[in-house]
């Protein structure tokens, strides 16, 4: 296959079982070669598409991935371009294709055998209906994985049937189309097959009157049992107990073999035809905007901020705006300009609305209406407003959050922690003052251990960071934020501690990773950083052999040097305070 694909090993392997498209007797066509054939010539189209319709070219330098992508988001895609979203959304796509025949290898339905056409065209049509569902409310994770099973299932359609036998070259459109019926079918008490006296397979076993008629019919297929009805035709092959029993023989074209060499040729030419057509009907529901992006091609993920804006942010609030605008202005433009905007304002007793915008200047303008009023001395509803975030992004965006006090809604602490789960956005809280809610409760008011903990362990849930900042330093959060925010970031290594103790944590690098992050919050705390020659430096070195490290609240920042030591690194902690530790990297 063309590296462009990306396939994983683990899809290849789970693809060639001994009931799929299968790379024997010389083939090269598997259920995930077809796929990607597929795949990557929707996906290309789309992209013409798109940039016909924004009077530009184009005109993709190489048939890389990251030219693909290059190419496809246009001017946009400034500089240097990642295309791991893409990857990851392929191999997604790859390994489910594959793991049908580990998961369902008995069921006939999810392989076209024993001529069940009518379960097999219900699971085609109902994932479809799925995987438009999904692509809707962005669920694209479960749509491409949906998608993986549906394509394996319509394209054992081809080999498992007689339906190039009987001379068709294009799809079954049927089969895509609940309104339509499945007609011609042969019945359980027809016989399909003629014995196939050397008991492998036969070029000529389906009787004549099945040809002449078109009489649709499917091998029998046995795994383990050799029970089939009499005068089926077998699926065939060693794994097959059926095939023994007469009529003798199979009639899968999984394997090109000198006796199929024709029809195995145009099994694999109709399947792929049928899944370009399957793939366009998606498209046409999703529209080609929406396609890319479950395709894993398109802008950073959506990005959100939820501001507190009481009256004690009175001193904080510009300096928050002041951040949120830097972050927009430091995306536009590039390939990691997120695709929509998010605000939601909380207070108390109030929070919301939710903002939504896919331009940063209304963003922008909307930020820039925010005023510290109200909310007197009590802490708020920072998690009410975390939760109309999370219910109002799709799933992996990012969310910030600027608040100086801890949360009045404690009770909704298992509500996000849920959220955060099953949306798997990453959600960073940026607290100014002590962080420990500086703004002091009013006598009565219970916080119900409220604290900054709270923030802590929901940041932690989410892969996000827990910073503890003043007015001054706020704004040197904001490469933190940027760092999080990048569209091919990788997390190595993350892990909690609370106590804290001493401990050497291990993590590996490789030459796949750029721009190596470490994240540590925590106070009272030492490190040590070892790189895999023994080479060590400290938190206090600002500039070091290793890297630099930036200090803000109680936050630590590591960037590894850009000529960093592959291999096994260390990092020893110190402290018997609670801290978190965080390595990231960025896929080229």
């Amino acid at each position: 296959m063309s590296p462009v694909l990306g396939v994983s090993f683990l899809a290849l392997v789970l693809s060639g079982g001994a009931w799929a498209f299968a790379p024997i007797g010389g083939g090269t066509s598997t259920h995930v070669s077809i796929t990607g054939t597929a795949v990557l010539q929707k996906v290309t189209d789309v992209c013409r598409a798109i940039a016909e319709t924004e009077g530009r070219d184009f005109t993709p330098t190489g048939n890389s991935a990251e030219e693909l992508v290059q190419a496809c988001l246009g001017p946009k895609a400034t500089g240097e371009v990642s295309a791991a979203k893409f990857k990851s959304a392929l191999n997604e796509i790859y390994v489910q294709n594959g793991q049908v025949d580990r998961d369902y290898v008995n069921s006939p339905a999810h392989h076209f055998n024993s001529e069940a056409f009518a379960e097999g065209r219900r699971l085609i049509t109902d994932g479809v209906a799925s995987i438009k569902a999904n692509v809707q409310m962005e669920n694209f994770q479960a749509a491409r994985e949906t998608l993986g099973r549906v394509l394996h299932t319509l394209q054992d359609f081809y080999s498992h049937s007689n339906w190039v036998d009987l001379g068709y070259t294009e799809p079954y459109a049927n089969l895509i189309r609940p309104d339509l019926p499945l007609e011609n079918l042969a019945d359980v008490s027809t016989p399909t097959c003629s014995d196939c006296v050397s008991g492998g397979f036969c070029s000529n076993s389906i009787l004549p009157n099945i040809l002449n008629e078109k009489k649709l019919t499917s091998g029998y297929m046995g795994i383990f049992s050799a029970a089939k009805p009499k005068g089926k035709c077998s699926h065939g092959g060693a794994a097959d107990l059926t095939s023994s029993e007469a009529p003798r023989g199979g009639i899968s074209k999984d394997e090109r073999r000198s006796d199929n060499v024709a029809l195995h040729t145009a099994a694999v030419t109709v399947a792929t035809t049928a899944t370009l057509q399957l793939l366009d009907d998606i498209r046409g529901a999703a529209g080609d905007n929406n396609y890319l992006r479950f395709m894993g091609i398109a802008r950073s993920s959506v990005v959100a901020f939820v501001i507190d804006t009481t009256g004690s942010m009175k001193d904080d609030i510009l300096e928050a705006k002041r951040v949120v605008n830097e972050i927009i202005d430091s995306k536009k433009g590039t390939q990691d300009e997120p695709s929509q905007y998010i605000l939601v304002p909380f207070n108390d007793p109030g929070f919301g609305p939710l903002i939504r915008t896919t331009n940063p200047d209304v963003m922008k303008t909307e930020i820039a209406k925010l005023k510290a009023d109200g909310g007197g001395d009590l802490p708020e509803m920072c998690l009410s407003g975390l939760q109309l975030a999370l219910t109002g992004a799709p799933a992996s965006s990012h969310i910030y959050v600027f608040t100086d006090a801890v949360a009045k809604d404690i009770a909704l602490r298992d509500t996000i922690v849920a959220l955060i789960r099953s949306t798997k956005s990453t959600v960073s809280f940026f607290m100014t003052g002590d962080g420990a809610g500086a703004r002091r409760r009013r006598r009565g008011v219970e916080s119900r251990a409220a604290t900054f903990e709270t923030y802590k362990d929901l940041a932690l849930a989410s892969g996000g960071q827990a910073i503890g900042v003043t007015k001054d330093n706020l704004p040197q959060a904001t490469d933190v934020i940027i760092d999080s925010s990048t569209s091919a970031l990788v997390t190595v290594l993350q892990r909690a501690r609370n106590p804290g103790k001493a401990e050497t944590f291990s993590f590996l690098l490789d030459e796949s990773l750029n721009n190596i992050t470490i994240y540590i919050t925590g106070k009272t705390l030492t490190f040590t950083l070892k790189n895999p020659e023994g080479v060590t430096q400290k938190q206090n070195e600002t500039n070091g052999k290793l890297g630099t490290v930036q200090t803000v609240g109680n936050l630590y920042r590591v960037r590894l040097a850009s000529n960093k030591q592959t291999g096994l690194w260390e990092i020893s902690m110190n402290s018997n305070q609670p801290y978190t530790l965080k390595v990231t990297g960025e896929l080229p």
